[in-house]
């Protein structure tokens, strides 16, 4: 957004810009319509999700908007024709004839673009993380319920084949209780990481100010905006948020969690060998209802696999363990008994020999391939559009699961142990650890609602 001062900015907001229109509410699409959508952020993964899009017959890119004029260029050419270009995605959301926006910016703009698309009658696709704060995410929520819009979190795997083969096999059963699960993030980044730049003026090209938005003001950093910006937490939550979200959303998935009941989180910046904020070493844990231990850990200064097998997320059940990635699943079986465990003492050596020779698996092994695509999800949430269905990742569990993840981060920076109560969305032993569910937007920027 390009430097406006408070009275603009309320102004804008409480204009008819913003106002539901009538036909919008009611809009019934053909089978074979298209969809006009108008894009906001097309650097990175703006870029990704674009092709996604792109490859749908019904889907028709009208606008582009990004800060950066490079990055809106090489979309412009990507799409062909004539799409409108737009350094301000305000002036996007007054195109009545645009049915959607696609929302690929950085984690602190989230939550403005997607309140104020929704309220200038837009449907939304919005990238993961939902939002920077747990504030930001209900006030999303709510607008979404309140201006009746179809808002799909960009959760790719939530559209996928082999997600729901997962979900059905845990769901069923199909390696007993599940107690415990693991997730990994593990890349090493020694010894440079994302380097050391010192600050400066941005380049000519770069609307700092419009890239800060409502976050506060910092001196220019290279690191600190496009893609790492992700190191910084005045712009996101580190790779517990852009990594985690995704592996929470097939936990709470598979497992029918809603929310954590506790968190505690220890780690840092070990290595310490570049200018990031967020740790280079973490491990999480949660406490979910119905007694389910699962934890995050994020290993960038060493790139050795945690897990007995290679993979992001490690559900170990009663009967077997299920590894899984974004290429697929393996299970591998637990060899059990159903006589009792036997003491381990020079008397019982003979039983504890009859116990091993009794023990068998209960189930079989299993190794499934299968893939996680955009272009899947972006299918489900146009199809959703013109069906006013919900999508396979709806508003509400995007914050479910962002919110586990930001209450996490939470605890690491609190250096606390922090129960957590979901239906207030408030820490019910510190008031301290309160005060960082949301921040004060930077004037004249304000989170409506």
């Amino acid at each position: 957004m390009p430097r406006w001062n408070r009275r603009q900015f309320h102004t804008w907001a409480a204009s008819g810009a913003l106002a539901l229109p009538a036909w919008q509410s009611r809009q019934v699409y053909g089978a074979n319509e298209r969809v006009r959508l108008g894009f906001i952020g097309v650097g990175n993964r703006g870029d990704q999700v674009l092709t996604a899009f792109l490859s749908q017959k019904d889907s028709e890119v009208v606008g582009i908007c990004d800060i950066y004029a490079p990055y809106r260029e090489l979309a412009a050419r990507k799409v062909g024709g004539s799409p409108a270009l737009y350094h301000d995605y305000r002036k996007m959301l007054e195109d009545k004839s645009i049915d959607a926006v696609v929302i690929c910016t950085p984690d602190h703009w989230h939550a403005l673009q997607t309140i104020h698309a929704c309220q200038a009658g837009k449907d939304v696709y919005v990238e993961k993380p939902l939002s920077l704060t747990v504030v930001e995410g209900r006030k999303m929520v709510q607008a979404a319920r309140q201006h009746r819009r179809v808002v799909q979190v960009g959760i790719q795997r939530m559209s996928s084949a082999l997600g729901r083969e997962v979900t059905e096999v845990i769901r069923s059963g199909g390696i007993g209780q599940v107690t415990v699960v693991r997730a990994f993030h593990i890349q090493n980044e020694w010894p440079k990481g994302i380097g050391k730049p010192a600050d400066g003026s941005p380049p000519p090209d770069v609307d700092w100010d419009a890239w800060l938005g409502p976050a506060p003001a910092k001196p220019y950093n290279k690191n600190r905006t496009f893609y790492r910006f992700r190191w910084f937490y005045d712009y996101s939550g580190g790779q517990l948020t852009n990594f985690g979200v995704h592996y929470l959303a097939s936990i709470h998935w598979a497992l029918g969690l809603q929310a954590p009941k506790a968190a505690v989180a220890l780690g840092g910046k070990f290595a310490n060998y570049d200018n990031r904020e967020v740790p280079d070493t973490l491990e999480v844990l949660w406490h979910y209802p119905g007694d389910i231990l699962v934890t995050f850990s994020q290993y960038n200064a060493n790139g050795a696999p945690a897990a007995a097998r290679p993979c992001e997320i490690e559900f170990r059940g009663t009967l077997g363990t299920l590894y899984l990635n974004t290429s697929g699943y393996e299970i591998v079986p637990e060899v059990i008994t159903e006589q009792e465990f036997p003491a381990r003492t020079p008397l019982d050596r003979s039983l504890e020999r009859r116990y091993r020779a009794d023990a068998k698996p209960h189930i079989e092994p299993r190794k499934v391939t299968g893939r996680i695509l955009d272009a899947d999800h972006a299918r489900n949430f146009l199809d959703c559009v013109k069906s006013r269905k919900e999508p396979s990742c709806p508003i509400e569990f995007g914050h479910a699961v962002t919110t586990a993840a930001l209450i996490a981060n939470i605890a690491h920076r609190t250096k606390s142990y922090l129960e957590w109560d979901a239906q207030s969305e408030r820490f019910t032993n510190s008031e301290a650890a309160n005060r960082w569910l949301h921040y004060e937007y930077r004037p004249p920027y304000r989170l409506p609602g």
